[in-house]
């Protein structure tokens, strides 16, 4: 039994011309270096500057969490020390300014990585005695060693140890710095955390998410952009909004940072269980918030880079939107002052949302306590 075929006499000539325009008009002009750089710079690029949030290789909001087990990660550094190639680490110039700490406005000319965040948090890791060996398939000797445990001269080698990096330039863009993160991890990477939900925690309260994040005026607030919209970076917003608003009564009992995944399934999992009333209460909620947005924060969810516009960090929007949503709890008619929607630009909510979401509990309530003190005046 054959099997048909398109065959070329299908194609026509004009076909072949329009294809052609298609790929000219649809290809992206990438302009790009690749250079070579010893892990211990590497390193010290991710971590030196991290907890002021200007470390020159950041990890931006759309990445994953660490999601590598000690198995995994023990694997590259074997790999590594068995002199085997590693893949290329893509990173892009991020044209970027500080804000009060700098006059002058300088460009901080960060790199956001694109793709390499396990690698380099495993090589972060390691060289800090955070990460003990495991489970190797070749140097069964070195299982239970740290970085420490190891000769000096075998330290220096591995901080010598050159990886390769594709760096884009700053005439690149968001859109194909996310566009290409996406390419690049096709077929070699689980779905994300809000894409699993929708194949394995349908229900009501999931169906409700999915309504709010279609919604016209929550996008625009957001500047949402077509890859992120995609990735359902919407969903994820409103449900961290929900989340982090329902739990804050409690303090935060069952929230762990570095668990944050789990929390935000497990919230997800019980308010499918929950009645259609509550249901409805938290829809009306929701918008209430963001018509308050619409009415009081004129760049709404939104920041501008020197070439972008995008959502604010997922902190600043947990922060600012359960902080206006607790306020309107207690003063549903509520009115504030001029002065206090200055908030976003204060040294105190700068200094709350900053890092990459690694925050305690009392940190994730105090940013929140904030914004609604603020705004209740």
């Amino acid at each position: 039994m054959s099997i048909k075929t398109p065959t070329s006499n299908k194609i026509t000539k004009q076909g072949k011309e329009e294809a052609e325009k298609e790929i000219r008009d649809n290809r992206q002009v990438v302009d790009y270096n690749t250079i070579e750089y010893p892990i211990e710079v590497i390193v010290d690029k991710f971590l030196e500057g991290q907890d002021d949030d200007i470390n020159e290789l950041f990890i931006p909001d759309y990445q994953r969490e660490m999601i590598w087990d000690e198995k995994r990660q023990s694997k590259l550094i074997e790999s590594i020390l068995l002199g085997l190639p590693i893949s290329y680490i893509y990173v892009a110039d991020v044209p970027e300014e500080l804000t009060d700490d700098n006059s002058l406005n300088e460009d901080l000319a960060r790199w956001e990585i694109i793709d390499g965040t396990q690698r380099i948090r495993t090589l972060a890791r390691f060289m800090h005695d955070k990460l003990v060996l495991q489970d190797l398939e070749k140097l069964k000797k070195l299982e239970g060693f740290k970085f420490s445990d190891l000769p000096l001269a075998r330290q220096r080698r591995f901080k010598r140890t050159s990886i390769r990096i594709v760096q884009l330039t700053e005439n690149t863009n968001e859109e194909t710095r996310r566009d290409l993160f996406e390419r690049i991890n096709t077929g070699s990477v689980q779905l994300n955390a809000m894409e699993k939900r929708r194949g394995i925690r349908r229900g009501p309260f999931l169906n409700l998410i999915d309504e709010l994040a279609k919604n016209q005026e929550f996008l625009e607030l957001c500047a949402f952009s077509t890859t992120s919209i995609k990735s359902k970076d919407p969903q994820e917003y409103v449900l961290r909004f929900f989340a982090f608003l329902d739990n804050y009564d409690d303090e935060y009992k069952d929230f762990n940072a570095q668990k944050l995944t789990e929390f935000l399934d497990n919230y997800l999992e019980g308010m499918n269980k929950t009645d259609n009333e509550i249901i409805e209460n938290r829809k009306n909620e929701f918008y209430r918030m963001i018509n308050f947005v619409q009415n009081y924060f004129p760049n709404g969810f939104r920041q501008q880079t020197k070439t972008t516009t995008k959502p604010i960090t997922r902190i600043k929007f947990e922060s600012l939107s359960v902080g206006i949503a607790l306020a309107l709890r207690q003063q549903p008619n509520l009115q504030p002052q001029p002065k206090s929607l200055q908030l976003l630009e204060s040294k105190e909510f700068k200094e709350y949302t900053k890092g990459d979401g690694s925050s305690s509990k009392k940190k994730v309530i105090k940013r929140i306590k904030y914004v609604r003190d603020q705004l209740l005046g």
